[in-house]
């Protein structure tokens, strides 16, 4: 998968957490030869979430859930992938947590990273999707662009509570 340009975040994020942060962000560049573009990966990580810079010698299970889920998507990021994968990324995160993850994906996709986004928060799913696929029961209920979805009447009476 990773080699195919895959990343993944999975659920509950599974860092390492005998490991330091930055061995956890390294461990995801395992497919890739330690190099100076690997480095620099390394270097835009830090720069999307400075706190990891700031913790990268503390052990991964030393850190908030937020910061734990920060470090899975900086680890998957550091293969370098061209497609996303993440499973519930804004589970158990107080608010002001999934703003930051809402933020962060956002700016993945500006910057051209595909994402595919399994996720029950409908709010941050239209915020950092340009498109979604709604399942009722494990059935497809609805498709459309994120702005479509956004102002559907049942979508806004039953997902975001207006």
């Amino acid at each position: 998968m990773v080699r195919l340009g895959i990343g993944y975040v999975p659920e509950g994020r599974r860092v390492f957490a005998g490991l330091s942060v930055e061995k956890n962000l390294l461990l995801g560049a395992y497919a890739r030869r330690w190099d100076a573009a690997t480095r620099e990966t390394l270097g835009e990580v830090y720069e999307l979430f400075p706190v990891l810079a700031e913790m990268r010698g503390r052990l991964a299970g030393a850190l908030s859930g937020g910061q734990q889920q920060m470090l899975a998507i900086g680890r998957a990021l550091m293969a370098r992938p061209v497609l996303l994968l993440l499973d519930e990324p804004s589970m158990v995160l107080s608010p002001k947590l999934v703003e930051v993850i809402g933020s962060t994906l956002q700016r993945l996709r500006a910057d051209g990273l595909s994402l595919l986004l399994v996720e029950q928060n409908a709010m941050l799913t239209f915020e950092a999707t340009s498109h979604c696929l709604v399942l009722e029961n494990g059935e497809i209920a609805l498709t459309g662009t994120s702005a479509e979805l956004r102002g559907n009447p049942r979508i806004r009476r039953l997902y975001l509570g207006l």
